[in-house]
């Protein structure tokens, strides 16, 4: 299978739910193809939805250097920095997300994609 038909199978299994699966199908496409924003974003989501929040964190960080204007990803750092217990961290990242017109997790769920909020 080619990169592309990996990383649609990956979006049926988080479509589905299956997070952990679309993770381990998305994680050797981006350690071939790390410039790839989609698919660094969706194993973000999927990390975080698979409670995964070490490597969700570190993913999302990932897309905040590929993408530094993409407002839902500081978002989503930041509320994956809360659920890691480290609010004052995920302030900074709520603080810019806010400034580039993204509103607080509270409101937005991450399962959004940049691409929903644009």
């Amino acid at each position: 299978m080619t990169a592309y038909e990996e990383f649609q199978r990956a979006t049926l299994f988080f479509d589905a739910k299956d997070y952990a699966g679309a993770a381990r199908i998305l994680a050797p496409i981006v350690a071939e193809h790390g410039e790839n924003r989609s698919a660094v974003e969706l194993l973000g989501r999927a990390y975080f939805h698979s409670a995964q929040l070490g490597r969700a964190e570190e993913t999302f960080r990932r897309l905040v250097e590929l993408d530094p204007s993409n407002g839902w990803a500081y978002e989503a750092l930041a509320r994956t920095l809360e659920r890691r217990s480290r609010p004052d961290e995920a302030r900074v990242f709520r603080k810019l997300a806010t400034a580039m017109g993204v509103e607080p997790a509270s409101k937005v769920d991450v399962s959004l994609t940049a691409a929903d909020l644009a």
